[in-house]
């Protein structure tokens, strides 16, 4: 499965005092293929695009009373800097056209309208806007396609995990990941919102533990012009922001109970009250929310009880690393993969490396695992680089004791090497349903040295005989 690619819809906003005027251009536009508002004032423009977060280009008349366009496009910029605005003026001069340019506008239309030259002037716009989400698309995937396919696993428990997941995403239903601190909540987050119907929208992720007390509620849910000092501007908030996509709530244990109220309501009526304001603005958003701490601790210690109801529709538990080992050695080997295409170099793991990282429990899980391997690169030059045992251990947690064979969870002892290969390579191949090739990949390994490994520990028919699982990345 390929990950979405995220793609705002895009609309024009019209703006002009004269009703007739700007319904015609309103029809005109509409005939073109664009979706078009209107707004007749400078006030209806900003609440509309208060509402319309996808608004890409706004047509603003200059002469309008009491704010002009000039005044108006400047408020518009405040909020979303990159929205281009065509300024259109009855009094179309050299001196006009050059003061509009350089107060931000993308260019100037002259009435009354040539329809030809409306058409090329928002043509040309409408490509500069979608080269620019095209180059934000790209930026965003050269971070890394945040969808199922991205995680790295062979065990069941990551296996069970990601079908509760993936069966999730397609619903509307508020999920709560509850797991230790980067076993990947914000990850699983992300694809659960790539994999549903709210793709193309807005991910907005939020650190309730990181907002002041004192601003959360005018961060979450907006603020209005001197609803109190410092508020200079009127700002949208999250929810607000994200509207039509998904708000993920990170670390919601943290979140005041005077704010889980407002929260509440959000939930429940689909609308929010900035601060300051006496009107309310709907919102369309998804929630996902996020904590460290056991479930039966934050029900009864630290959430509101018809806000746990509203946000835990469906409770997802990501296992620590420590009780999935066998996914330690195909994440290992995939991160090791993914630091060499970074340092353009090549990076492996000797054995020691592998078996010292199979005994250490990883208090931070697969984070903790990533900055092991990433300083244990980092502080290298060779190349190809071979990581032993003794360039990690001064990055592993002193104070931190070996796991205990039995705390593995892979049932027979002594642990062995060949074993947690073998266990890994037929979980790799069963996941893939035999496909040597998809295998080797998310193994972190070349198909060649695949099929040395299947040949060495002589598990070839035993590995492939096994595919009749059906696994939730596939």
């Amino acid at each position: 499965m390929k990950c979405p690619s995220p793609r705002k819809p895009c609309s024009i906003l019209v703006v002009d005092d004269d009703a007739a005027l700007a319904q015609t251009l309103q029809e005109f536009l509409q005939q073109e293929g664009y979706e078009v508002e209107v707004a007749l004032s400078a006030g209806q423009a900003l609440a509309l695009q208060e509402r319309n977060p996808a608004l890409c280009l706004a047509l603003v008349d200059l002469v309008m009373s009491p704010v002009d366009g000039l005044a108006l496009m400047e408020q518009l910029h405040h909020r979303v800097p990159d929205l281009a605005v065509i300024i259109m003026t009855g009094y179309g001069t050299i001196e006009t056209a050059v003061e509009a340019i350089k107060r931000g506008a993308e260019d100037y239309l002259t009435k009354p309208f040539d329809r030809q030259a409306v058409v090329k002037k928002i043509a040309r716009l409408m490509e500069v806007f979608e080269l620019r989400e095209r180059v934000a698309q790209l930026e965003a995937s050269l971070e890394g396609c945040l969808c199922f396919e991205s995680f790295v696993y062979v065990s069941p428990l990551m296996q069970r995990v990601l079908e509760r997941a993936h069966t999730a995403a397609a619903t509307e239903a508020g999920v709560l990941l509850l797991g230790e601190t980067g076993t990947g909540k914000e990850m699983l987050a992300r694809a659960i919102h790539a994999a549903s119907p709210r793709a193309r929208a807005p991910f907005v992720p939020v650190n309730c533990g990181a907002l002041p007390r004192e601003l959360i509620e005018s961060e979450l849910f907006g603020v209005r012009r001197g609803a109190f000092t410092g508020a200079h501007a009127d700002a949208p908030g999250i929810f607000a922001a994200a509207t039509g996509g998904t708000v993920f709530l990170d670390e919601i244990g943290e979140m005041p109970k005077e704010a889980q109220v407002k929260l509440l309501r959000v939930l429940q009526e689909g609308e929010l009250r900035p601060v300051g304001s006496p009107t309310p603005v709907r919102v369309d958003v998804r929630v996902i929310a996020a904590s460290n701490r056991p479930l039966a601790a934050l029900r009864l210690e630290c959430l509101r009880e018809d806000l746990y109801f509203r946000i835990a529709k469906v409770v997802i538990e990501l296992p620590p690393l420590r009780t999935r080992s066998e996914d330690v050695l195909v994440l290992a080997q995939h991160i090791a993969g993914r630091l060499s295409r970074r340092y353009s170099r090549q990076i492996r793991l000797a054995r020691s490396a592998l078996e010292l990282l199979l005994t250490y429990p990883f208090p931070g899980n697969v984070r903790e695992l990533e900055n092991i391997l990433e300083s244990a690169t980092a502080l290298s030059l060779e190349d190809p680089q071979t990581i032993t045992d003794k360039d990690l251990k001064p990055f592993l947690n002193p104070a931190v004791p070996p796991a205990a064979p039995q705390e593995l969870g892979l049932g027979e002892y002594p642990l062995s090497m060949e074993r947690l290969e073998k266990f890994a390579i037929r979980e790799a191949l069963r996941l893939c349903h035999g496909n040597r090739t998809k295998a080797a990949s998310l193994l972190g390994i070349s198909r060649d040295t695949l099929y040395r490994k299947l040949r060495q520990l002589k598990e070839v028919e035993e590995a492939v005989e096994v595919p009749t699982f059906r696994s939730a990345r596939g």
